[in-house]
């Protein structure tokens, strides 16, 4: 797929094959590498990719319940910083302790706690809020939800994606790809709600509660999943040649190379990834929740152009199982190149009255969802290929807090940079 990858860093070439992940420090042929059956474990990793934001998902999305609960409380800005600063002490905490631990426990501890501050919500809602505005005792509870939902992440996040990383590019794909399912399975239930249940207290109450549910369901359905996928004959080959891998470096050098090396390695595709997500978060979604308005959609305006941009999001990230740039420099260049989008939406605006409509704005905001996704994809699935096989889920999860580190910018510039 692609060209020659093109690392800035000059550390450490990949050679990149279509049904094996870079190999430095070992040889194989492509006859031991068991088959992939009915494709399952690609579907395991969609499925971990979609599960893992579903609860970041239920949460953000339920901001309207909370808001009305909550009136004095910033609900939204609150639940953001204590989900990223939670994962981002946890993501470094995890990529210098890596060695001493498991991706497969951290997975399953990760969905684990997801269950438990999912269900912190509705089962407060039945026993102790019922309802009642201004209960914030409430407030404190959920926002160390939020804290445990953030913790929860990092062990996930990091562990699926770092794992992915050890294989070949397809199963990294396959991750990215679900992720992307999970906003637009979260856009569904928003339309869904929004069309059925009334826009009251109850209604409220009902949309939260059905949120929290269905996000619940897929991580138990996670945890069911990811324990199949570690007994897949191709998921131990790769887990076998990574124990080779360290030995023979153990050997040769005495020791594992340490984190702060695969960060150097890695570091420019972490940077191309907080420039994607700087430009993404600083207008999605609250340039569009909040700025642009329509006479003819009214108030499902936002709510189609959210969808519109998860589902274009979806297929970027599904193009690159066709295509990817795999050089660095294009790659990274591209995403440097997403800053036009503020000029242009900028236009949208305050521009001439034709590009203020809802044509011009809903395919720019289409453009936005598509090269964020596959310019996400593509930096995530060469990335962790510029490293030896062994470093592989470290590179991964580096890349992960590269990911956050734009998510937590991005915000910041969401509430400063106004339109």
């Amino acid at each position: 797929m692609g060209g020659t990858t093109t690392s800035p860093t000059a550390d450490v070439t990949a050679v990149n094959d279509s049904e094996s992940p870079t190999l430095p420090l070992l040889s194989e042929s492509n006859s031991k590498i068991p088959e992939d059956s009915y494709h399952l474990a690609y579907i395991i990793y969609f499925i971990l990719g979609t599960g893992y934001l579903i609860p970041w998902n239920a949460f953000i999305t339920a901001v309207d319940y909370f808001s009305y609960l909550y009136p004095d409380a910033s609900v939204d800005r609150v639940f953001a910083v204590v989900y990223m600063v939670v994962g981002l002490i946890s993501l470094l905490v995890i990529i210098f302790y890596a060695d001493k631990s498991h991706s497969f426990v951290r997975i399953n501890v990760g969905l684990g706690l997801f269950v438990v501050s999912l269900l912190v919500v509705p089962v407060m809602d039945v026993t102790y809020i019922k309802g009642q505005v201004g209960v914030y005792g409430g407030f404190y509870v959920s926002v160390a939800a939020v804290a445990l939902a953030g913790l929860a992440d990092a062990l996930v996040q990091g562990g699926v994606i770092g794992a992915a990383g050890e294989m070949p590019e397809r199963y990294m794909q396959a991750v990215v790809a679900g992720t992307a399912a999970s906003g637009v399975l979260i856009s569904i239930l928003r339309i869904f709600t929004k069309a059925v249940y009334s826009q009251d207290a109850q209604g409220l109450r009902k949309s939260a509660n059905l949120y929290f549910l269905v996000s619940i369901i897929v991580m138990i359905i996670c945890i069911v999943l990811h324990n199949i996928a570690h007994r897949l004959p191709v998921i131990k080959h790769y887990n076998e040649l990574k124990i080779q891998a360290v030995n023979s470096e153990k050997e040769e050098k005495g020791a594992v190379t340490g984190a702060r090396e695969i960060m150097e390695a890695v570091k420019w595709y972490g940077i191309g990834v907080i420039i994607l997500y700087v430009v993404t978060l600083a207008i999605f979604p609250g340039y569009i929740t909040e700025d642009v308005h329509s006479e003819i959609l009214n108030d499902w305006y936002p709510i189609i152009l959210i969808a519109a941009f998860n589902v274009c999001d979806l297929i970027g990230k599904c193009l690159t199982a066709v295509y990817v740039v795999e050089n660095a420099k294009v790659a990274i260049g591209a995403s440097f190149a997403r800053l036009l989008f503020f000029p242009v939406y900028l236009a949208c605006l305050h521009g001439p009255m034709v590009l203020r409509t809802e044509i011009p704005v809903t395919i720019v905001t289409c453009l936005l969802g598509l090269t964020n996704g596959y310019l996400t994809s593509c930096l995530l699935m060469v990335g962790p290929k510029t490293v030896p096989l062994q470093h592989a889920e470290t590179a991964g999860t580096v890349l992960v807090l590269f990911l956050v580190l734009g998510l937590a910018c991005g915000s910041v510039v969401s509430w400063f940079w106004v339109i």
